[in-house]
C-alpha cells in the first residue's frame, strides 16, 4: 500500500475519494489530509461489548458476531430490508432480526450466508428481538482481512473508500470514534475516510508544528485519538495534542513578552506632582491594594523598558483611579495619555469623572467618540478658552483608532474593559501614534489564574484585591415570578425612601425564537405598575444623544426606574440606585451577572440584586445563580464560572486572541501551562533568534505575531 501520503496533501489528489464526498468535505472546510485528521472525534462508543447471540435480551446495546440465514424486503407500515440472523453453529436457532429503514443500498451489500459484526440496541416487538438500523461489517478470513462495507449510504455502488481490504473492524467490535455530523455524508462514510487516511500515512510522520513530545510519535498519537485500542489511549493522545496546542499558545506569549522587553520604551514617570495633587484633594484614603498597584505601575513607567501591565480588579475596586494616576505621571513627564473604552456610555463616564477630578489643574481632557465629536474629533467645550489648549488626556471609544483622532506624542495607552476589544484592535490603538507607549490594560472581569497565564502571560499583572471602605452591602436573592407581588412591595418601599431601580432584560424587543423578557415590553409593564414614577428606557439601539439624555436623567434622579438591556453592564455609576431586578437571569453568564450587579452598591446604602428565573427548583442551570447568592467576590465567581461552563466557553476566543481551541481542557490545567511556558522559555533562552533548523516550525509560528504587529 502506498505510504507516501502527507498531511499537506490535497484530498482532491486521492482517487478513492469520490467527487460527491470531496464536495461535502470541502464545503465543511476540509481540503487537506491534515484538515480531516485534525478534526477530532467529539466522543467515542465502546462497541467491544459482545456476547452470545443466544443470550441477548431486550434493552441490550451490544456488538454481536452473527450468521445471516435469510434476507429480503418486508412491508408493514413502511418498506424495510430485513435479515434473520443467529449463531453459525445453530442453523435452526434464529434469535434476532435486523431491520433497515430508508437504506435501500443495504440490500446490495448483504446476503444469505454472510458472517457479520453488528452493533446496536436490541428491542422486543411482537415477541421478537429486533435491531433497527444497526451498524455492521462483514467478516472475512483472517488472511484476506475484513472488508469495509456499507460506506456508500445512498450511492448506487460503494466508492473506493468503502471497499478497501483491512485486517481490523472499523465500525464494530472496537472503541469507535463518533464525529460531528457533516451535511451530506453519513457518519460511517466519514469514519471510513479517516481510517484509510491513517493507513496510508507513513509510519515516520513529522508532526504538524514543533514536536513537543518526541517520545510519543505524532503518527501514533493520531491513530490513538481516532481509533484507540483502549480507552486510556485516547486520553493519552488528547493530552499530547493538548500539550501541543498549549505550547503553541505559550510560545507566542513568551515571544511577545521578550519582544516587548527588547523594545526601547520611554521614561514616562519623571514627575509625580499631578498625582500628589490629586491624592491630596481626594475626600477619602486609597486602599492598600490601590497604593500597591499605583507603585507597581509607577516603577514600570519610570524604567526605560516599555510597560505592558494588566490591572485586574473586581467591580467597584477603584481601578479607574489607579489608571488616572498612571496617566497623570505620563502627563507630568510631557507626554499625552489616552484611554480607550468599549462603549460610548463608559467613555463619557470616564470623561466626566476626569473633568471633575482634574478641575483644579491645567490639564485639558478631550472626549473623542463617533457621536460626540466636532470636526477635530474633540468634544465641544463650554469654555472657548479651553479649546486653545492642546488636550493632554484623551478619552474615547473606537473613534481613537481612526487617523483624525489618533493621539500624538502618546506616552501611555490605557485600554479599559479590554476583553471587549479584539486583540488586533488593541494593537492598532497602541501602535497608532507611531511610538512605543507604555500600556496598561484593565478588566473588571476577574479571570481564573490559568486563563491569566494563557491570555496575558506577556503582561505583568497587578491585582486590586480589596474594596474601598464605605461601599454599601449588596444582598443577592434568587426568586421566581410567583414572588413578584412581594418584589413590587419591596420596590415601593425603596422608591419611597428616595432610592432608584434598574430593571434589566436580555432582549430589546420580543422575539419568536427566544422566550425571554424584552426591555420595550417591560417598559410598558412597569409604567402600569408604577404610574406615578418616572421610568426610562435604555438599550443599544438608542442613538448617542438620546442615550446620554436618558443616563443624565437617571444620574440626576429625574428618572426613578431605568428599564434596560445589558448596555448598563459597564460605564453606569449611580450611587443612589439600590435595586437591580434581572429578568430571565439564567440566560446570562455568571461573569456578566456579576458585572451587572456591580451597577448597584456604589453608594453607602444597602443594595439588593434580585435574580428572576422561571426555572424549576432542582434545575442544574440554577447552580450558577446560587453562586451569586453565596458570594460577591468576583474572583471566586470567575473560578466557579470556569468550573461550571468549562474553559472553552468562559472567554470568547475571537476577542481573546486564542483563536480556535480544539483541546480546551488544557486551559484549566495549570501543570500543563507551566510545562509549556517552561519549555518555551528554555528554547528562547538557548536560541533567541530561532536560527536552529529544528526551530523552523517555531519561526513560522511567530512570523504571524510579527506580521500582526506590523499591520496593526
Amino acid at each position: 500500500m502506498d505510504r507516501s501520503l502527507q498531511l499537506a496533501d490535497s484530498l482532491g489528489s486521492l482517487p478513492w475519494i469520490s467527487p460527491r464526498e470531496l464536495k461535502t468535505l470541502n464545503a465543511a472546510g476540509l481540503a487537506s489530509v491534515g484538515d480531516v485528521l485534525m478534526r477530532m472525534p467529539r466522543r467515542y462508543e465502546d462497541r467491544r461489548r459482545g456476547g452470545d447471540v443466544a443470550s441477548v435480551q431486550n434493552g441490550d446495546t451490544v456488538c454481536l458476531q452473527v450468521h445471516v440465514y435469510s434476507a429480503g424486503w418486508r412491508f408493514s407500515y413502511k418498506r424495510y430490508f430485513e435479515l434473520s440472523v443467529g449463531a453459525e453453529d445453530e442453523p435452526h436457532g434464529v434469535r434476532l432480526l435486523l431491520r433497515w429503514f430508508n437504506m435501500p443500498y443495504v440490500a446490495k451489500l448483504l446476503a444469505v450466508g454472510m458472517d457479520l459484526f453488528v452493533y446496536g440496541r436490541v428491542r422486543e416487538y411482537g415477541g421478537r428481538l429486533i435491531m433497527v438500523n444497526p451498524d455492521f461489517e462483514q467478516m472475512e478470513e483472517e488472511d484476506t482481512g475484513s472488508r469495509l462495507v456499507a460506506a456508500a449510504m445512498g450511492d448506487a455502488a460503494p466508492p473506493a473508500a468503502a471497499v478497501q481490504e483491512q485486517r481490523q473492524p472499523i465500525h464494530t467490535g472496537r472503541i469507535v470514534p463518533i464525529y460531528r455530523g457533516l451535511s451530506g455524508m453519513p457518519p460511517r462514510t466519514y469514519r471510513g475516510i479517516v481510517w484509510r487516511l491513517l493507513q496510508e500515512l507513513p509510519r515516520q510522520l513529522p508532526p504538524a508544528g514543533y514536536d513537543v513530545a518526541p517520545k510519543y510519535p505524532y503518527r501514533e498519537a493520531l491513530n490513538d485519538i481516532h481509533f484507540p485500542a483502549e480507552d486510556e489511549l485516547q486520553h493519552k493522545a488528547r493530552m499530547r495534542f493538548a500539550l501541543q496546542e498549549c505550547f503553541a499558545q505559550q510560545f507566542r506569549v513568551a515571544w511577545r513578552r521578550r519582544r516587548a522587553q527588547q523594545e526601547g520604551g520611554m521614561v514616562t514617570a519623571t514627575d509625580g506632582a499631578y498625582v500628589h495633587e490629586l491624592l491630596a484633594a481626594l475626600p477619602f484614603e486609597l486602599t492598600a491594594a490601590q497604593k500597591r498597584c499605583i507603585e507597581e505601575v509607577r516603577a514600570d513607567m519610570a524604567s526605560p523598558r516599555r510597560m505592558n501591565r494588566l490591572l485586574q480588579g473586581d467591580v467597584g475596586s477603584g481601578k479607574t483611579l489607579v489608571a488616572l494616576c498612571a496617566m497623570l505621571y505620563c502627563i507630568g513627564s510631557g507626554y499625552t495619555a489616552a484611554l480607550i473604552a468599549p462603549t460610548q456610555i463608559l467613555a463619557e463616564q470616564h470623561y466626566r469623572n476626569f473633568c471633575r477630578l482634574l478641575a483644579h489643574t491645567d490639564i485639558r481632557v478631550s472626549l473623542r467618540t463617533s457621536d460626540r465629536a466636532d470636526d477635530t474629533g474633540s468634544l465641544q467645550l463650554d469654555n472657548p478658552a479651553e479649546a486653545d489648549r492642546t488636550p493632554r488626556l484623551l478619552v474615547g471609544t473606537h473613534a481613537l483608532l481612526y487617523k483624525k483622532n489618533r493621539p500624538q506624542n502618546l506616552g501611555l495607552a490605557v485600554v479599559d474593559e479590554q476583553h471587549k476589544f479584539g486583540v488586533e484592535q488593541r494593537e492598532r490603538f497602541i501602535s497608532s501614534a507611531g511610538t512605543a507607549p507604555d500600556v496598561l490594560v484593565m478588566t473588571a472581569t476577574p479571570i481564573p489564574r490559568t486563563l491569566t497565564l494563557t491570555l496575558y502571560g506577556d503582561l505583568d499583572v497587578s491585582v486590586i484585591d480589596e474594596m474601598p471602605a464605605g461601599r454599601g452591602e449588596i444582598v443577592t436573592a434568587l426568586r421566581n415570578p410567583a414572588h413578584m407581588k412581594r418584589i413590587i412591595t419591596f420596590m415601593e418601599s425603596e422608591l419611597q425612601a428616595g432610592r432608584q431601580i434598574y430593571i434589566v432584560s436580555p432582549l430589546v424587543e420580543e422575539s419568536e425564537k427566544r422566550a425571554h423578557a424584552a426591555a420595550t415590553s417591560e417598559l410598558e409593564r412597569w409604567r402600569a405598575i408604577f404610574p406615578n414614577e418616572s421610568i426610562g428606557l435604555l438599550h443599544g439601539r438608542i442613538q448617542g444623544d438620546e442615550k446620554e439624555a436618558v443616563m443624565a436623567d437617571f444620574r440626576d434622579n429625574k428618572t426613578h426606574i431605568l428599564v434596560a438591556t445589558t448596555v448598563v453592564e459597564v460605564g453606569v455609576d449611580v450611587p443612589n440606585a439600590t435595586i437591580m431586578l434581572i429578568n430571565d437571569a439564567d440566560s446570562f453568564g455568571l461573569s456578566q451577572l456579576h458585572q451587572l450587579r456591580g451597577r448597584i452598591g456604589r453608594g453607602s446604602h444597602k443594595s439588593y440584586c434580585i435574580l428572576l428565573s422561571k426555572l424549576k427548583k432542582g434545575d442544574e442551570r440554577l447552580d450558577k445563580l446560587n453562586v451569586l447568592c453565596r458570594t460577591n467576590n468576583g474572583f471566586e465567581i470567575a473560578e466557579e464560572d470556569f468550573r461550571l461552563r468549562g474553559p472553552g466557553d468562559v472567554l470568547g476566543t475571537a476577542q481573546s486572541g486564542l483563536g480556535a481551541v480544539q483541546f480546551p481542557e488544557w486551559l484549566a490545567d495549570l501543570r500543563l501551562i507551566h510545562r509549556a511556558t517552561r519549555d518555551a522559555n528554555a528554547i528562547l533562552d538557548a536560541d533567541p533568534a530561532l536560527t536552529r533548523p529544528e526551530h523552523a516550525p517555531l519561526r513560522e509560528l511567530v512570523q504571524n505575531e510579527d506580521d500582526t504587529a506590523v499591520t496593526g
